[in-house]
């Protein structure tokens, strides 16, 4: 929001667009480096489906040049619905308190008060930090002549994710993997409706999208937000081996966006190398993952009784 309301529509987008690759690739992929994920069936059937949707609906938004005033609004009337949902849901299927339930301990006015206390303490940094952080991000991408949608994918969004990868990766370590990945999911959901709807509707002339995040990192955005649905299908879980390939291809995506930023030599060899030899692998590996889970199942079907 802060870099919408000074201009720098760059900046939010590649913020947005920047951190929800980072979310899925980087995040995922380290987090499942250090302790393989398990997704529950609602993140595979509801939440992943979402993700994909309002990715592809950012890309279909941005297709003029930026994400108007409007559509800013509509964003955040969709995240008013993708959150409301859920908690009606939860409340009709909420199963009643059980007998060996240990009940939560009651607050005391005081730590109520602390509590208050910290929250707007908290908000009030983290809007001088988005202010700092703005600021900063500028004044690097003019020392470093490069543009303000590299710095806002890279450096911005690494820097506005890192709570999202300190929670996935004590999530994890902690045994709590759904909370691992719906936290990413999550995320990048409000990423888009929350934090983008909200800076377009501020913004005087809603937030410009570039034309080369518009030809390529949103469409990275969106396959990295597709790559998921296969991924949780295989067996609900996030293993080892395809979270070392989601952290590969982050490294590739940030390896592609220096060599274009420095206008080197080696980028055509390098492009047509993920375009015409990893990427078509991977889909072909991650096609017969799910083939073969399709076939497995079938399998137990065919052989269960009745």
């Amino acid at each position: 929001m802060q870099a919408g309301l000074v201009g720098q529509g760059d900046l939010a987008s590649g913020n947005v667009v920047g951190s929800n690759i980072f979310n899925v690739l980087f995040i995922l992929g380290t987090s499942a480096l250090t302790v393989p994920l398990v997704a529950s069936s609602q993140l595979a059937r509801l939440d992943v489906p979402v993700m994909i949707v309002v990715s592809a609906l950012l890309w279909l938004l941005a297709a003029d040049g930026d994400v108007g005033r409007g559509e800013g609004v509509a964003l955040m009337a969709g995240l008013v619905v993708y959150t409301g949902f859920p908690i009606l849901l939860a409340k009709k299927q909420r199963p009643g308190p059980r007998s060996d339930e240990i009940p939560a301990p009651s607050r005391t006015l005081p730590q109520l008060a602390i509590s208050a206390a910290s929250v707007v303490a908290g908000l009030v940094l983290l809007v001088l930090g988005a202010g700092w952080l703005v600021q900063g991000a500028v004044d690097l991408s003019r020392w470093l002549g490069v543009s303000e949608l590299l710095i806002g994918l890279t450096i911005v969004a690494g820097g506005t994710s890192l709570p999202e990868l300190a929670t996935s990766l004590v999530a994890g370590i902690r045994g709590e993997r759904d909370i691992a990945i719906g936290n990413v999911v999550g995320s990048n959901i409000f990423n888009i409706l929350g934090v983008l709807g909200a800076s377009a509707a501020v913004a005087s002339q809603g937030v410009a999208v570039d034309a080369a995040a518009l030809r390529f990192d949103i469409p990275v955005m969106t396959a990295a937000a597709v790559a998921c649905l296969p991924v949780f299908f295989t067996g609900g879980r996030i293993s080892r081996p395809e979270g070392m390939l989601f952290l590969a291809y982050y490294v590739a995506y940030v390896v592609f966006l220096v060599l274009q930023a420095t206008a080197s030599p080696r980028l055509t060899t390098f492009a047509n190398a993920m375009l015409y030899i990893v990427i078509p692998l991977t889909v072909i590996g991650l096609v017969c993952s799910v083939l073969n889970v399709v076939r497995r199942r079938r399998g137990h079907i065919d052989q269960s009784p009745g």
